[in-house]
């Protein structure tokens, strides 16, 4: 007789969660759109549709899972209040649906979280507390008063309830483009990825769920391999800088995910970028991530049909420009060249006719005389100069040269 193999433990959300969390709240949340970028699938290879959670009431999913999480609770859990820890989206989406919904909200912030955020999740109507200078900090005090007044709790990831809102996510996507084969998804705590891979793992054929985890916090990569990697930095993706991802989504990301590829700050960057130049949109760095990951790991992806999330649009606009102008640099539309001249009537001029005749806008012009190792006679004079392309600004470099002048481009990030 046969052996019998014991059935596979029953995960934390099932996709009757998922289909039911979907019913429950589609009604209160923006249907975004899953738009194929016929651009986007000629650089990478694949054939790439995009699902526009940016276009959210509050820019982003996180509104899917606290909805779903809200609508459950008991009438004298609404009447108590909510509360969690969190200086970014899940916050948002949180005020803004309790507010909507009559429960009161408090949410607990570092002290150092940046006071636009702290203003709009305000703007919801929810009592902000800054409190300690770290996440962690902050979830302790919030922890804390959870007990003391008998709020309830919403974890921004680590929740049966949130996880299932999430994966409303992919129900939308697959209905939209059902030829998707892949969802290449941000991971930070794990909920979203989580949920949409339970929706992938019911299709009725085979879908692949990959996550894209930042370079500079890979906890998942590091959990999921049995290795040890701790990292951390200023990252761009800050939405998905989660040191220890969570019991219940580390559980469901072993059981359902297929893999989960690193991506580096600069693939972050470019992401950012291409999705302002090609799909006019704007995207934070947490919610680029799944770009990044398919930029980043093209022969991964090449011939499949992948969906990607963008996740969240809540970027602070001097960052965002920031990494608009490191893309020109890089792509040497933008550039700073060094000159070593000598100081003396006529040598700017002489240079700057160079710049005329190769038609080389010039933005600014630093002169250095005081801190250098130069003699005293000579100087070093940075211009900043916009180009047509790389080629333009090879051409522009070697006109400079041909010239006798002694000129390097400044290394850029």
């Amino acid at each position: 007789m046969a052996t019998q193999l014991a059935p596979a433990p029953a995960l934390p959300v099932s996709i009757e969660d998922v289909h039911t969390a979907h019913r429950r709240i589609a009604d209160s949340i923006v249907r975004t759109p899953t738009l194929i970028s016929r651009t986007l699938s000629q650089m990478t290879g694949a054939t790439v549709y995009l699902k526009f959670e940016n276009l959210q009431f509050t820019a982003a999913y996180k509104e899917r899972g606290a909805l779903n999480t809200l609508l459950q609770l008991s009438d004298e859990a609404r009447r108590k209040g909510v509360i969690a820890a969190s200086a970014g989206n899940h916050a948002q989406g949180l005020a803004y649906h309790a507010n909507r919904l009559g429960v009161p909200a408090t949410i607990v912030m570092p002290r150092n979280t940046p006071i636009v955020k702290v203003v709009q999740t305000q703007g919801h109507g929810a009592d902000v507390i800054l409190e300690g200078d770290t996440f962690d900090a902050a979830y302790a005090h919030a922890r804390l008063l959870e007990a003391e007044r008998g709020f309830s709790f919403v974890h921004p990831f680590d929740d049966p309830r949130i996880i299932a809102g999430q994966g409303t996510v992919a129900v939308e996507m697959l209905e939209d483009a059902p030829d998707i084969d892949t969802l290449v998804v941000p991971i930070g705590g794990g909920g979203l990825i989580s949920g949409m891979a339970t929706v992938a793992r019911a299709a009725a054929r085979p879908l692949q769920g990959v996550g894209g985890d930042a370079e500079w916090y890979p906890s998942k990569v590091t959990r999921r391999n049995g290795t040890h990697n701790p990292r951390a930095g200023d990252t761009l993706a800050e939405g998905i800088a989660v040191k220890e991802p969570g019991g219940i989504t580390s559980e469901m990301v072993r059981a359902l995910v297929d893999d989960i590829v690193l991506v580096s700050e600069r693939s972050l960057e470019e992401a950012v970028s291409l999705l302002l130049q090609i799909e006019k949109t704007v995207v934070e760095g947490a919610g680029a991530a799944g770009l990044a990951a398919l930029l980043a790991h093209r022969d991964r992806f090449q011939g499949r049909t992948v969906g990607v999330v963008l996740c969240g649009g809540n970027i602070d606009t001097r960052l965002l420009a920031n990494v608009l102008l490191r893309d020109l640099a890089r792509s040497g539309r933008l550039a700073r060249l060094r000159l070593r001249l000598q100081d003396q009537p006529g040598a700017l001029f002489n240079v700057a006719r160079i710049f005329d005749q190769e038609r080389v806008n010039i933005i600014e012009v630093y002169h250095q005389r005081v801190f250098t190792t130069l003699p005293a006679k000579g100087l070093i004079t940075d211009i900043e100069c916009e180009t047509r392309d790389r080629a333009h600004l090879d051409q522009l470099v070697a006109a400079l040269r041909a010239a006798g002048f002694d000129v390097r481009p400044v290394e850029h990030a």
